[in-house]
């Protein structure tokens, strides 16, 4: 089948520009595999990485047709039937004669050269999170790590992780928040609080639930979850982190913490939420924070004013089966943590 490949090419600091080859491929080509005919036929100067060639190294993350994947997966059959089918559905769209496939760089880090990215904040804020067992068991040096199958059974979808960083590229926290850590980091980090054989899970928790940097720092908009490749799920990993936290009694009292808890309880109370009681006990703090409580003001009276302040507040007639549902689900994940 004949293909145009528009690839985005830059130098460091440097303008992007696009660079369009065309070439036949077999439907079951993968990206990778077009990109090396480019560089050996065509244009030695385009620059990509790649090692394995076999979705184990994960060195050839990019964004193909705008969501971050790895080359060596994707085959070009299946990225022109999405892309049939994406414009098919689209009113007014054209397709052309020869299917187009888009290549460009990995998002939140910077370009070095064409589909090469500096990947150092990647690795600086995945050793942020201490991504290893770290236990006074090692002072034992005859002792071994022993753990039942169901133990180690917990940390095998965090373990598939190959640290591609598709994730991290199509982080929308991370592209507003430099502190943010990143999902491929709290995915490994929740790899350490699953750990049996760690010893310091409490200063774990404590570390990850800092400020916007940690786990309260995600939008959980799903990105991390569609484009990872080895199903690892990183924003799955995230909230079983959350809830470990809020599931601590003596965890710092955080706007984040309260709002979550906040939220779950006033569904337990009536099977969905009393916008009068939310405003009160997240943002004012049950009246200990009275500049939030002050806060709330101006926009309780603009609520008045047009008729949205809800003087009432009917339970739901199945409040009993949602609070019964959250303890299930509750009692569920609490086996898993």
């Amino acid at each position: 089948m004949k293909l145009e490949f528009k690839i985005v090419r830059q130098t460091e600091e440097a303008s992007p520009y696009i660079q369009a080859y065309h070439l036949d491929a077999e439907p079951g080509s993968t990206i990778l595999d077009c990109l090396n005919q480019i560089k050996w036929e065509q244009d030695g100067t385009l620059a990509f990485r790649k090692n394995c060639r076999n979705t184990i190294c994960g060195s050839c993350s990019m964004r193909i047709n705008g969501r971050s994947a790895l080359a060596c997966k994707e085959k070009v059959g299946d990225e022109v039937e999405r892309l049939q089918a994406i414009a098919a559905s689209t009113p007014n769209s054209t397709n052309g004669t020869v299917p187009s496939i888009t290549v460009a760089p990995m998002g939140n880090m910077p370009v070095i050269k064409d589909l090469v990215v500096d990947m150092q904040s990647f690795w600086d804020n995945l050793e942020a999170v201490q991504p290893y067992v770290s236990t006074e068991a090692r002072r034992v040096p005859e002792r071994e790590f022993l753990q039942t199958p169901e133990e180690r059974e917990r940390l095998d979808q965090m373990g598939n992780c190959i640290l591609c960083g598709a994730c991290y590229s199509e982080c929308n926290a991370r592209e507003v928040n430099p502190d943010f850590v990143g999902p491929h980091a709290l995915a490994k980090a929740h790899r350490m609080v699953a750990d049996s054989r760690d010893g310091r899970t409490n200063q774990r928790l404590e570390q990850y639930n800092k400020d916007m940097s940690g786990v309260w720092g995600c939008t959980r908009c799903y990105y991390c979850d569609s484009v990872c490749p080895m199903e690892v799920a990183p924003m799955e990993q995230i909230s079983k982190i959350k809830q470990a936290i809020l599931e601590k009694d003596t965890a710092p009292y955080s706007r984040a913490i309260n709002h979550r808890r906040t939220l779950v309880n006033l569904v337990k109370e009536g099977g969905w939420i009393d916008e009068r009681k939310f405003g009160l006990r997240v943002v004012g703090n049950n009246f200990r924070d009275l500049q939030g409580l002050a806060s709330l003001g101006p926009l309780g009276l603009r609520m008045l004013v047009r008729g949205k302040f809800p003087l009432l507040f009917e339970p739901s007639e199945g409040k009993d089966e949602v609070r019964s549902l959250i303890e299930s689900v509750k009692a569920i994940e609490s086996k898993h943590l």
